[in-house]
């Protein structure tokens, strides 16, 4: 008897082991991907945002024009053009280009600016100067990088490397 009622109970236990339990569905696939796309949506805007905020310039802007000169020695003054273009998506970084020309005398720019602080903006590219009174007007080129620095409150950025081919102070700015 004990064994037919241990039987039957182990059958009852199989039966409801066995038996089909309540199964849950997603009621539409589509909500699911409405949600998926609205959380994508919002994780661009988000990464946007960062990235707008990651190529914001932390010092004053330098895009546009502004004046280039060039005074030797015995303080002869010539002016010309200097051209800073930001580059997209990035802090502080312009391509520039620019010249100076009177008569004989020719100073060109040509290269890459960064603006690392209020004061200095490092330069890496080629100043190529043709002074007759340098070397008969024979070519000098400043290659590399090399430090503008102001003085004045960021109106005037002077080059420090200032020392000519021929051994002469020259004073290369660039004015804001």
């Amino acid at each position: 008897m004990m064994k037919n009622i241990l039987v039957l109970a182990g059958i009852g236990i199989l039966t409801l082991s066995c038996s089909k339990k309540e199964t849950t569905t997603v009621e539409n696939k589509s909500d699911s991907t409405k949600i998926v796309d609205s959380i994508n949506a919002a994780r661009t805007k988000i990464n946007d945002s960062i990235k707008a905020k990651k190529s914001e310039n932390r010092f004053k802007d330098f895009n546009g024009n502004h004046k280039f000169t060039y005074e030797t020695s015995n303080f002869k003054k010539i002016i010309g053009n200097i051209d800073f273009k930001k580059i997209e998506g990035e802090r502080d970084n312009y391509n520039v280009s620019g010249s100076i020309k009177s008569g004989n005398n020719s100073v060109n720019i040509q290269g890459f600016v960064q603006v690392v602080s209020p004061k200095y903006m490092n330069f890496t590219g080629e100043i190529t100067q043709k002074i007759p009174e340098n070397d008969n007007g024979k070519p000098y080129t400043r290659k590399g990088t090399k430090t503008f620095a102001s003085k004045d409150g960021g109106k005037t950025y002077r080059l420090q490397d200032m020392v000519n081919g021929s051994g002469f102070v020259d004073y290369i700015d660039i004015q804001y």
